[in-house]
């Protein structure tokens, strides 16, 4: 495991955050860094066709061989990390054969990673972790899933008696910022289907996600000198400030699960002029995922009814963007690349935990260009915050679960 471990500290050590507010592919340069160091690792193990476009989107082959006809498979993951908290100066420790109890992650700031409040640790004793020294995020998120492909392949390069099919390997920048696919070449890949390797725990087996949308609010005010303010002064914060208070209190991240979709306020700043609120929608019903962004236009035009008068026009302008929608749909006709998952995962004595992501993947928006692409897990737990870990031993499963979805698809040994 040891091989593992090196080969994922090498990655998350190289700061890749991606920036929302960047036009550029990818968003920052310094994800191109770890974009190219991926390149010469993938000649390094001896695939072949190895790729990157001038937008960072590395892709390679591993080569059939068997003489059959197999089809292409892929696997995919991201490399650059949420802009929601650091992932500049990572400074991992791995803890070996976790004993159940606290994780100190940093002393002097007394942070620490306990399951007497992430409980999941408690599945995870004995193992080896890998965590955070509590001042930035680990990366897990998704160099757990880089980390697993490529060892993957470098099993199979090392292992010709294990028969394949093609296999094409495809790593790309500002997933987290939802803009992963955005120039995914689909053609170029040339798989049949794929597996983003982008879930969390080990065994979870996911098909469904949210539909997903943002939201930027601008609310416009008047400033006046506050002693001579009365009936003049309009304070575009506190008309920002009924719009949020507007919205379902019960319908936020932190008070749903499972299929329940909410509004989250993600950025909020401003001034007595002008304040910006920008927010995301979430759900994984389409009927549901349309009123939710209706009602946010509904609010935002009551507000400016109300204030019509006193502005002289709309006091409030929203737009709402789509991002990407529910896989689901692209991937029920072709349930057995769920199945070959889920096939690998059982013979390697893994339960599957198939249920629907609370977010979305690379794979959401690449089922929508023609890639069907269910997500696989990768392994690491409480992503985008210090309190991030990924368990050893589960990357390596993952690593095995690959192997296998490869073995199975070559032998054919499932039903369309």
């Amino acid at each position: 495991m040891q091989h593992i471990i090196d080969r994922f500290i090498s990655y998350v050590t190289v700061d890749t955050e991606s920036d929302p507010a960047s036009n550029t592919t990818p968003s920052t340069k310094k994800q191109l860094v770890l974009a190219k160091m991926l390149v010469e690792e993938l000649k390094k193990i001896g695939l072949e066709e190895v790729t990157i476009d001038k937008n960072g989107y590395v892709m390679a082959t591993l080569p059939s061989n068997v003489e059959h006809d197999v089809p292409v498979i892929g696997f995919i993951s991201h490399y650059d990390t949420t802009p929601d908290f650091t992932g500049a100066n990572v400074k991992p420790q791995v803890i070996a054969n976790y004993d159940g109890g606290d994780i100190v992650l940093n002393e002097e700031q007394n942070i620490v990673l306990s399951p007497s409040y992430f409980k999941d640790l408690l599945l995870y004793k004995g193992q080896t972790l890998i965590t955070t020294d509590g001042t930035t995020l680990l990366g897990a998120d998704d160099k757990a899933g880089i980390t697993e492909i490529v060892t993957a392949m470098e099993y199979l390069v090392a292992h010709p008696e294990i028969k394949h099919g093609k296999i094409r390997v495809g790593f790309t920048p500002d997933e987290e910022i939802g803009r992963g696919a955005h120039k995914f070449d689909v053609e170029q890949f040339g798989a049949e289907w794929a597996y983003t390797m982008d879930g969390s725990q080990i065994g979870e087996l996911e098909y469904e996600n949210f539909n997903a949308a943002g939201a930027k609010i601008i609310f416009r005010g008047k400033s006046v000198h506050p002693g001579y303010a009365k009936g003049k002064m309009i304070n575009s914060m506190l008309i920002a400030n009924e719009f949020i208070n507007a919205l379902p209190p019960k319908e936020i991240p932190q008070e749903t699960k499972g299929y329940e979709g909410f509004y989250h306020i993600t950025e909020l700043s401003g001034s007595i002029e002008a304040t910006v609120v920008e927010l995301i929608i979430r759900d994984h019903s389409a009927r549901k995922f349309e009123a939710r962004k209706e009602f946010v236009a509904a609010v935002v035009k009551k507000i400016n009814k109300k204030y019509k008068k006193q502005i002289g026009g709309k006091i409030a302008e929203a737009t709402i963007t789509d991002q990407y929608y529910n896989m689901k749909d692209k991937v029920k006709p072709v349930m057995h690349i769920v199945k070959i998952a889920e096939k690998a995962m059982k013979e390697l004595g893994i339960k599957p935990l198939i249920k629907a992501i609370r977010g979305g993947t690379d794979g959401c928006q690449l089922s929508y260009k023609g890639l069907p692409c269910p997500n696989i897990f990768a392994g690491g737990h409480n992503f985008h915050g210090k309190y991030e870990y990924v368990p050893v031993e589960s990357m390596q499963k993952a690593v095995e679960v690959i192997v296998r979805i490869a073995e199975i698809t070559a032998a054919g040994k499932y039903k369309k």
